[in-house]
């Protein structure tokens, strides 16, 4: 008798798909998953966005700080008050006229 060629068995073929299919979702599940790959480049973009408003942030505060400390008792800067003054109250000198 003839050597039989052997075919791959309905287990192996089983065991094949089975192998296959855990691979495609572990493989899904890495890239598209709640901690993917995805989400992870989502995750860095708010981070680079929100140090972004933190930055304009703390500039905003520095010069906030900066015009407290110039209008305080202790350091008066009369050209940042008479800005103010002419700003918010409306005033002027009397020798300015006034255009509109």
């Amino acid at each position: 008798m003839a050597p039989r060629k052997s075919s791959p068995t309905l287990g192996a073929a089983i065991y094949f798909t089975l192998a296959s299919l855990l691979a495609g979702y572990f493989t899904f599940a890495a890239v598209q998953g709640n901690h993917g790959l995805f989400q992870r480049v989502q995750i860095e973009a708010e981070l680079a966005s929100t140090r972004a408003t933190r930055d304009r942030l703390a500039r905003e505060l520095a010069e906030i700080e900066n015009r407290t400390r110039r209008l305080s008792d202790d350091f008066l800067d009369i050209d940042l008050l008479d800005e103010r003054a002419r700003e918010v109250l409306g005033l002027m000198r009397a020798d300015e006229i006034v255009l509109r």
